[in-house]
C-alpha cells in the first residue's frame, strides 16, 4: 500500500474542516505547506443547515440564504414576537458553504481534495498515519472531525445529552408563513417527559424548514419526528396542502466534557469532535468561527496541539444548565420560558455568544429559574 506524506491532513470536509482549510488559504503562514482534506462524500448535495444570530456582515454573508429580523418565541404560558436588532438570525445552507470553499481550492497547487473513507488515525509521536482503505498518509500535524458518541459517554462526571431533530422542507400551497420571522423555539407542543420543540425557518411566505427538535439523552424512532411535524402543520399553522422537498436529521452533543484526552501532539480533534457544539444550545457553526482563529494561531506556534485550551468561566455556566436539563429534562421548556419572559432575545444571544462581563451573567442567571440551578450548584460543590 503506497504511503503519501503532507504537511496537514483536515479528516472530514465539514463546518469545522472547511473553515479551518478557508482560514489556512487566506494565511500566507500556509502558502507552501503540502494540505489533504479527505471526506467520504464529495460534498455536492445540501446535506445540511447551519443557522445562528449575528450582528451586522459577518465573514459568510455572501453566501447567507435568509435573514430574519423577527424572532417568535412559545412557552407554555406566554408567546411573543420580538424584533432582534442589531442582530440578525442567518440561514446557511450547507451546498452553498461547499462551494464557496472547496472551489477555492482550484486555485491553490499545494491543497487536494479527496473522497474516501478513513479507516483510522494515529498519533506514533513524530507523524500521524491516516489509513483509509485504499491509501495510507502521513502528516506532520492532523485535525480530525469524525466524531462518535462514545468519545463523550465513556465517562460519567458530566452529563452528555443530545440535541436531535428531523426537518422537512415544505412548500404549502397557500401563504402560510411570515417570511421574516423565524420561530426560534415553539415549547407549546405536547412535552411527553423531555424538552421538545418546533423550529420554523420560513424562507418565502409559502416555503419554511420546519424541524422537530429534542434536548434530551435519547434518540427517538424516526416516525415520532414526523408525526410530530405532520400534527404542527395540521394542528397549529393548519396546513394539510403541502409537499416535502427536502429532508434533513441530525444530532449534536450538549456536554462540558472538554474531550481534552483524545488529543495529541500532531493529532486535534474539530468540530463537534473537539466539543466545538455550545454546550447549552448545540450550536455549532458561530463556535466554531470563533475557534477556529485561535487554533491557527496555536498551529504557527509550532507547539504540541493538545496544548491548547478553550475552557472559560461560561464553561461552568453550561455545566449547570446541563446538570438542570439532565435532573429534569420534562422542565426543560421551564428554563427558556422563564428566560425569555424576563430577559430581551439581545440579552440572551449576548450570553449564549459569550460576550457578556460578570455583572451581566448575574443579570441573566438571575432571570432564569433560581431553585434549579442553584441545586445544580450545590451538588457541584457539595
Amino acid at each position: 500500500m503506497a504511503i503519501v506524506h503532507y504537511d496537514y491532513i483536515i479528516v472530514g470536509a465539514g463546518a469545522a474542516g472547511l473553515m479551518l482549510l478557508n482560514s489556512m488559504m487566506d494565511d500566507d503562514f500556509f502558502a507552501d505547506k503540502s494540505i489533504l482534506v479527505l471526506d467520504k462524500d464529495v460534498k455536492q448535495t445540501n446535506d445540511r443547515t447551519w443557522c445562528f444570530w449575528e450582528k451586522g456582515e459577518g465573514v459568510f454573508d455572501a453566501i447567507v440564504h435568509k435573514k430574519w429580523q423577527h424572532i417568535y418565541f412559545a412557552g407554555k404560558k406566554m408567546a411573543k414576537r420580538y424584533t432582534i436588532a442589531p442582530y440578525s438570525y442567518k440561514m446557511i445552507r450547507g451546498i452553498d458553504f461547499y462551494n464557496l470553499v472547496l472551489n477555492r481550492i482550484n486555485e491553490h497547487d499545494h491543497i487536494t481534495f479527496l473522497q474516501a473513507e478513513i479507516t483510522n488515525a494515529m498519533d506514533n509521536g513524530n507523524l500521524v498515519t491516516v489509513s483509509t482503505k485504499e491509501t495510507t498518509y502521513t502528516a506532520n500535524k492532523v485535525f480530525n472531525s469524525l466524531f462518535r458518541y462514545d468519545m463523550a459517554t465513556h465517562q460519567t462526571k458530566y452529563p452528555v445529552l443530545q440535541q436531535h431533530f428531523v426537518g422537512w422542507f415544505v412548500k404549502t400551497t397557500k401563504p402560510i408563513f411570515d417570511s421574516d420571522q423565524a420561530t426560534y423555539m415553539d415549547f407549546s407542543i405536547a412535552q411527553k417527559g423531555n424538552t421538545r420543540f418546533m423550529y420554523v425557518l420560513p424562507t418565502a411566505a409559502n416555503e419554511a424548514l420546519i424541524e422537530y427538535t429534542l434536548f434530551s439523552e435519547h434518540l427517538l424512532p424516526k416516525e415520532d419526528y414526523e408525526t410530530a411535524i405532520k400534527d404542527y402543520l395540521k394542528d397549529d399553522l393548519h396546513c394539510s396542502d403541502y409537499q416535502i422537498t427536502e429532508t434533513e436529521m441530525g444530532s449534536i452533543p450538549m456536554t462540558v466534557y472538554d474531550f481534552q484526552e483524545h488529543h495529541s501532539k500532531n493529532m486535534r480533534y474539530i468540530g463537534t469532535a473537539g466539543g466545538w457544539a455550545k454546550p447549552s444550545t448545540g450550536y455549532t457553526f458561530k463556535s466554531t468561527t470563533k475557534k477556529i482563529p485561535k487554533l491557527v494561531a496555536h498551529i504557527k506556534t509550532g507547539k504540541p496541539l493538545d496544548a491548547l485550551g478553550y475552557t472559560n468561566k461560561f464553561w461552568y455556566y453550561d455545566l449547570l444548565f446541563l446538570d438542570v436539563l439532565y435532573k429534569d429534562n420534562a422542565r426543560g421548556y421551564h428554563v427558556f420560558e422563564t428566560l425569555f419572559k424576563n430577559r430581551t432575545p439581545q440579552q440572551i444571544f449576548k450570553f449564549l455568544d459569550e460576550e457578556t462581563s460578570f455583572a451581566e451573567d448575574i443579570g441573566n442567571m438571575l432571570g432564569s429559574p433560581i431553585i434549579p440551578f442553584t441545586k445544580a450548584l450545590l451538588r457541584r460543590l457539595f
